[in-house]
């Protein structure tokens, strides 16, 4: 991040002096666009849609309900697109403030508890279809794997799980926010606070869209990229690292990243710790958080690994593997990194036409 912050800071010093400000410097339209309007943009239909859970939060959902110009999707799905609580599309209540602690006291505990069901619930009453096909990424299997594995009603009302760099203990994941796994809950709190963690601001969105779109600059915003995520360099379109780093961070509760700090230092599946056995009594009517059993989800599960991926890192996947009940198909994608599963310029060839394959052959039986 420093390394974008000196870029930024010597190309508003030199840039009239050198004329970095007409090289190379065509911003991509989507990275200033929301979501219904990138999917207008490339020509899809758009349907947008409140989601009101449980607990009174506000979620955005999309949905493509068919193809560009015609009665059908592309090859005949209805896409409907999820968001969890508390990121850019999804910051409401129907009486917290998103100013308030009360709001951001959550984590992937209730993301899956309150947000998952909400939105299953809405698709499958808006559809009238009885099943849908679930694909999560990272924190979208995570959310997946608590929910099927512990509401047995919700894991009926899903077809297959696509389970795409899943992400469930993270004893080995070599992120740089394992930083945060030295540090006391009170330190963290003291450096960040104990509201948001990490707000997409004015200023990303300026080095996003007028630093990293040029190409002298490109090395550096993808390297901060892979720092991240892992490095796979000849698979990313540098072209439109504007509308990756412009849409990639959304942000989440201080709660959440001391749930993955938590998970990290543990190596166990479990629930939020509140700190204190009244607190934990309070939410679990137990004095420990549950440790989540995937073996009790009976959901048909795909998986699809990587081996540069540096937030959920091969071995952690391993030690999944085994513990999914109805395990379909497994793929390892050796040179994949973290983001490669929708950033991959080979994602279709790599994964999709497996993904489809495995949807319409349940179709067919």
């Amino acid at each position: 991040m420093w390394q974008l912050l000196a870029a930024a800071y010597w190309m508003l010093l030199l840039g009239p002096i050198y004329g970095y400000h007409k090289k190379g410097s065509v911003t991509n339209p989507e990275a200033n666009m929301n979501i219904s309007q990138i999917i207008s943009y490339w020509g899809y239909p758009c349907e947008e849609y409140d989601v009101v859970t449980e607990d009174g939060y506000v979620l955005g959902i999309y949905r493509i309900p068919s193809g560009r110009g015609c009665p059908r999707a592309n090859i005949g799905y209805d896409v409907w697109m999820g968001n969890s609580r508390g990121n850019t599309w999804s910051r409401k209540h129907l009486k917290l403030s998103p100013k308030s602690r009360e709001y951001w006291a959550f984590s992937v505990d209730e993301m899956a508890n309150y947000d998952l069901p909400a939105t299953i619930n809405f698709i499958v009453e808006k559809t009238g279809q009885e099943q849908l096909y679930y694909v999560g990424h990272s924190q979208g299997t995570t959310i997946a794997f608590i929910a099927f594995s512990t509401n047995p009603e919700l894991a009926k009302r899903i077809k297959i799980f696509f389970a795409l760099a899943p992400v469930v203990t993270v004893k080995y994941t070599q992120s740089p926010m394992k930083k945060l796994t030295a540090l006391s809950r009170e330190v963290v709190k003291a450096l960040f606070g104990d509201k948001m963690f990490y707000p997409h601001t004015f200023f990303d969105q300026f080095i996003a869209t007028k630093v990293c779109n040029r190409k002298l600059f490109r090395h550096i915003c993808s390297n901060f990229l892979f720092t991240l995520s892992g490095f796979d360099p000849t698979n990313l379109n540098m072209s439109r690292l504007d509308v990756y780093l412009a849409q990639s961070f959304t942000g989440t509760s201080v709660q959440n990243m001391l749930h993955w700090a938590q998970a990290a230092n543990s190596g166990l599946f479990q629930a939020f710790d509140w700190g204190n056995p009244d607190q934990n009594m309070m939410h679990f009517h137990q004095l420990t958080p549950p440790v989540y059993d995937v073996t009790k989800m009976e959901v048909p599960t795909a998986v699809w690994s990587r081996g540069h991926d540096r937030v959920a890192d091969v071995r952690d996947v391993e030690n999944l593997l085994p513990k999914i009940t109805r395990l379909i198909y497994y793929k390892l994608i050796s040179h994949y990194n973290h983001v490669d599963f929708y950033l991959g310029q080979d994602a279709p060839q790599e994964i999709y036409q497996d993904l489809i394959r495995l949807m319409d052959e349940c179709l067919q039986n």
